[in-house]
């Protein structure tokens, strides 16, 4: 395979990933606990909704904290303290 056909195979995994990645579904951590809601994809990071918030704000995840989603939920690669959220 050359490097043409592997960027075009991680070009189709992370649309299909960001496809997946939809409204109010729960994001967990690497250790199941549950991180927030998603509110929409922001570019290449995930809004959550504010309602889990302990501070009432909007917190985004980078997509590349994100190992896997399904139909119930996002699953990062880190745990919740490791990861750097940010808020706007």
């Amino acid at each position: 395979m050359t490097n043409n056909d592997m960027s075009q195979v991680d070009n189709a995994l992370d649309q299909e990933l960001r496809d997946s990645i939809t409204e109010h579904l729960q994001v967990k951590d690497a250790n199941g606990e549950h991180v927030g809601t998603v509110d929409h994809l922001d570019g290449d990071r995930i809004k959550l909704t504010r309602t889990d918030s302990s501070d009432g704000q909007h917190h985004y995840i980078n997509l590349s904290d994100v190992k896997s989603a399904d139909q119930v939920a996002v699953y990062l690669e880190k745990a919740k303290a490791d990861l750097k959220m940010q808020t706007e």
